[in-house]
């Protein structure tokens, strides 16, 4: 049988206001176009975040994660988590570009720095820096 690797992790969005939240993701975190497909089907846009991973938890985890980051269960069944190298200068950013405080920053119990967002879609973002970055 053929070992097969998986090479990428793309998550597909469907915006509501896809000029709103193509704005939040480029502008506010600086993220450069990958690729822009031709509008003739509609339009799309895919950003290269240099590295994914994909967290799978059960409710139990997810209660303990958002209690956490935001003191109670707030995020829906998917959440994104971007690691970034400044969460304040990242966090002023994203605010620039319409996203809603769900939680100030909080420092984690092995240190990491994190706060909670919504995008403008409804989406909520865990911006987060290391301990050890």
């Amino acid at each position: 049988m053929t070992e097969v690797k998986v090479l990428e992790l793309r998550v597909a969005v469907t915006a509501d206001d896809f000029t709103a939240l193509s704005r939040f993701y480029r502008e506010g975190l600086g993220l450069e176009p990958a690729q822009i497909w031709p509008e003739d089907q509609g339009r799309s846009l895919v950003l290269d975040m240099n590295q994914a991973t994909l967290e799978i938890f059960d409710e139990k985890q997810a209660e303990t994660v958002d209690r956490l980051e935001t003191g109670g269960r707030t995020s829906g069944r998917i959440r994104f988590a971007i690691k970034v190298s400044d969460v304040k200068s990242a966090s002023k950013r994203l605010i620039d570009f319409g996203a809603t405080l769900i939680h100030p920053p909080v420092t984690t119990p092995w240190g990491d720095e994190v706060v909670r967002f919504q995008d403008p879609d409804g989406m909520q973002v865990t911006l987060f820096q290391s301990a050890s970055s």
